[in-house]
This record gives C-alpha cells, structure tokens and sequence, in this order.
C-alpha cells in the first residue's frame, strides 16, 4: 500500500452513509434527514475523488493510489485496490452521478425514502469498488453487488410493471455472470493466485482461452448490453425511476465494456482475435436494428434506452478492433455516454414529474413555455448524435478511426448508426420541443427550477469541456490503452481453421 487509503475512502464512503441512514434516519418523518445525509456523503466522496484525481498521474504507467490488504492468505487471495487510465475516470464518472441522482430525486421519491438513499449510497460502493478492485474474488462480489441495490430500485420505487422489469434485469445479468465465476475459479486454481496483474501476465493456452473468454463474455454482454440479450434494459429503463435510469445508463452499462478492457483483451489476447468478427457483427446489428426500433418508439425512455444499446455497440466495436484510436475511443464514448445518457433520462424525468406521461405524442412547442429547458435539451440532443465540440463526437470520430484502420467495411456499415442516430433524436427533439401548443395542459407547464438547473449545468460544462478538450482524459487513457494493447500483441492473426465461423468480416 502506497500513501494514505485513499481508495478505500471512496469505495466505502458511501456505504458508512447509507448505514447511518438506516440506523438515524428511518422513518417517513424523517425523510429529510434521509436526503439530506445522502447529499452529504455522496458529496464528500466526490470531493475525495477530486483529490485522489490530483494525485493521478496520467502520464504514469500501471496501477496507482494501490492498496492490498491480506484476505484468505493461506489461498494467495488479498484484497487489492488500484486505478489507472481505463478505470480511474470511471470510479470519477460514479462519484459525480451520485449526488445528481439524490438531487434529482429530492422530491420525486416520497415513499421509503431513507431505504432508497441508502440503496443508492450502497450501489455507489459496489460500482466504485468494481472499478477499484484488483483481484478477481473483489472484482465478481462488487461486479454482482451492484444488482441487489438495483433490483430494489427499480422493483420497490418503480413504474406499473416494476415487479416484471425488475426480475427480467436481475435474472438476465445473474444468469450469465454464473459462467463468469466458474471462470475465475477456474483461472485462480492456475495462477495459484487471485490477483489481476498476476492473471494479465499468466500464459493461458489457446483452448483454455476460448473457453475462459466465452465464459466472461457471457456476463460483460448482458452487462453492456450487446445484442441479442439487450432485451431487459428497455424495460428496466422505462419501469425504473428517473435516478436509477440514470445510474444504469451512465454507470452500469459501462461494467461490461470495462471487463472486455481489463480482462478480454489482455488475459485472453488469441481468443479476443477469434472472436473479433462475432463481436463486430453483433456490434454492427446493434449500432443498426437498434437505431431503427429506436425511430419507432412513442416512450421517450424507451427511445434513450435504445439508443444506448447502439452507442455501447460503438464501444465494442472500438475494443476490438486492436488498435490505440479504437480502445481510446470506446473509453471516452463511455465516458460521454455515461454524461449525456444521463442527461437525456432526467430531461425525460423533468417533463414526467409535470405532466405524468412519457408519449412523446402528448407534447410538442415546449420551447414556448420552457426555453430553459429546450436549450439543455438542444445540448444534449447535440452531444447524442456527435456534433463537433461536444462529447460525442471524439468518442465516435476515435472509434470509426480505428475500425476504418482495422476494417473498411466495418467502419463503412458502422458510420450508417451515425445517420440514423441523428434521426430518432432530432425527431425527439423536434416533437417535444418544436411545434404548437397543442394540448391545453401543457400551456400551465413550469420551465426548470433553480435545483433542476443545478443538476443539469455541470453535466453541460462536462460535455462541452471533454468536446473542445478531450486530452485532460485521453492523456491518461491512452498511457492505460498502449499497456492494454501491449498485453494483447502476442495474439495470433488465426487459430485455426475454425476462425472461418465468423469470417465473413475478415
């Protein structure tokens, strides 16, 4: 362990909050003092992460602010924290969406409320301590951690059908993360240790490879999610409240590309070349059908939520395509995502509150009633379809740059989602915003208060700031992506005969 815990400040934080939430502030007359404890941890954990930022060195190759801790000794298995590039600015991405969510639930959430900022504050440690875990035994318990807060977000404080969306979500991540687990065991019986360096540097063979990439691709899949088993997030979107759409579209659906990161592409660098045309042709079928279920959706969420499923198809296809432009790009596109995603749901969760429907046919000419809010609006609807000098246009400039140097046809048949991605939002925006006043309650609507304005201007800096300069997080990116690709250099152009399976790309 190097310096203060620093780490450890952060990944558990927020869980000493949520337990002085429940152990100070039950009760529905307490509510207030609920919130307000949730405000402040999460805050101070933000704080800690801005400090432990200025201790980052981006230029800095490995793992930093390291902790290790002896767990089960006697098996090789301690229990260790550390950051670098691809995974330090995502614990910042989750530390950062906390406090928005408990302020944008201020007063939406009126039922258990101090069970539902402890869930929050205990989702923020598991996802926190994904990100931070340098051992695989802390990587699977925090990775699986995060569906029980999750699960009872969306399935106590929910929508209508709550109870279905919840299960669905629960029951499709848990399934293929128990391949996953069988994996790590596997993997630690042969390292003869539980650590991820240890593993990142340990020669597996080819077919132990394949079996070992196939088991944890089962679960980062479902977790981004990739098609087919996407199913579950429209539905957990649009049942879910407004902060946990929030938290599952900024946060959680980065978990999977983050292990293709960490544990595909390094520890498995033969088997990642394998497989490399699946993964692109599920990319590609999810960059295209997805855009096109999202033209015809008539519920908002439903519509981000889609959208989301053909962003994440830009982020695998950038991992694998080997090459610097492309795992640097589909690490700020998570990034972006994480941000305008976010976004996008609480400028849903803003019309919701008001009016109670999330149609888009039961609106239109808000702009006459809310400039505020069609001017945050417009620059996140910018940011989703990659306008230059926001957020979305590096991410996705970086990642159809790496696969143009990988694949022409692959980037060719990828740029068409940039076309469509244009279309199903700026028809959003247009029909939301634009147009007359039609429906007589809409003519009584409030533009943003001063504590939505909160909420929303930091997310405004953020995605301006990462569009005009994105090297304060592609510096520190792509020392962490050239160690990655490094790692996966040795890997084989083929394997065989059987690489025909999914050749078609090739």
């Amino acid at each position: 362990m190097s310096g203060a815990p620093i780490l450890s400040l952060i990944t558990f934080g927020p869980l000493v909050g949520a337990l002085l939430i429940m152990l100070f502030a039950r009760g529905e007359e307490k509510a207030k003092n609920a919130r307000w404890v949730a405000l402040w941890a999460s805050g101070f954990v933000f704080l800690i992460s801005l400090v432990a930022w200025a201790q980052f060195d981006p230029r800095a190759v490995g793992f930093q602010l390291t902790e290790k801790y002896d767990w089960f000794p006697e098996y090789n298995i301690a229990f260790q924290l550390g950051v670098d590039g691809l995974s330090f600015y995502f614990v910042l991405l989750s530390t950062f969406l906390t406090p928005i969510c408990i302020i944008a639930s201020w007063t939406s959430v009126n039922k258990r409320v101090s069970e539902y900022m402890a869930a929050f504050l205990a989702l923020e440690t598991f996802m926190i301590g994904m990100f931070c875990a340098l051992d695989l035994i802390a990587f699977y318990v925090f990775f699986e951690g995060v569906l029980i807060p999750m699960f009872l977000i969306i399935g106590v404080w929910g929508g209508a059908r709550r109870i279905y969306a919840s299960f669905k979500f629960f029951l499709y991540t848990l399934l293929g993360s128990v391949l996953m687990l069988v994996a790590i065991v596997a993997m630690i019986g042969m390292i003869g240790g539980s650590g991820i360096e240890d593993a990142q540097k340990f020669s597996f063979s080819t077919s132990v490879q394949i079996w070992l990439w196939l088991a944890f691709f089962a679960s980062f899949s479902v977790k981004m999610p990739m098609w087919p088993v996407h199913t579950w997030l429209p539905d957990a979107h649009v049942e879910a409240p407004t902060a946990g759409s929030v938290i599952l579209a900024g946060v959680l659906l980065k978990m999977g590309g983050y292990g293709f990161l960490r544990f595909s592409l390094p520890m498995f660098p033969e088997a990642s070349e394998f497989f490399t045309p699946l993964v692109y042709s599920l990319s590609i079928i999810a960059i295209v059908y997805t855009s096109l279920v999202a033209l015809a959706q008539e519920d908002m969420k439903k519509l981000i939520a889609y959208s989301s499923v053909a962003h994440m198809g830009y982020v695998t296809l950038g991992i694998f395509t080997n090459t610097p432009q492309g795992v640097e790009g589909a690490v700020f596109q998570m990034l972006s995502h994480g941000i305008v995603s976010a976004a996008l749901f609480l400028c849903v969760g803003v019309v919701y509150d008001r009016m109670h429907t999330r149609e888009i046919s039961r609106y239109g000419g808000l702009v006459h009633r809310m400039p505020r809010y069609a001017l945050v609006m417009m620059v996140f609807t910018m940011a989703s379809v990659g306008l230059p000098g926001t957020s979305g246009f590096v991410g996705e400039f970086l990642v159809l740059a790496g696969a143009f140097k990988d694949n022409t046809w692959v980037a060719a048949l990828a740029a068409t989602g940039l076309i469509l991605g244009a279309a199903y939002m700026l028809m959003l925006y247009r029909r939301v915003i634009f147009g007359r006043l039609e429906h007589e309650d809409l003519k009584l609507i409030n533009d943003l208060n001063w504590r939505e304005v909160l909420v929303f201007a930091p997310m405004i800096i953020l995605v301006l700031w990462m569009g005009i300069y994105p090297a304060t997080f592609l510096d520190g990116i792509q020392i962490a992506a050239s160690e990655t690709l490094r790692s996966s250099a040795a890997a084989a152009s083929s394997i065989g005969d059987v690489g025909a399976l999914f050749a078609w790309l090739r």
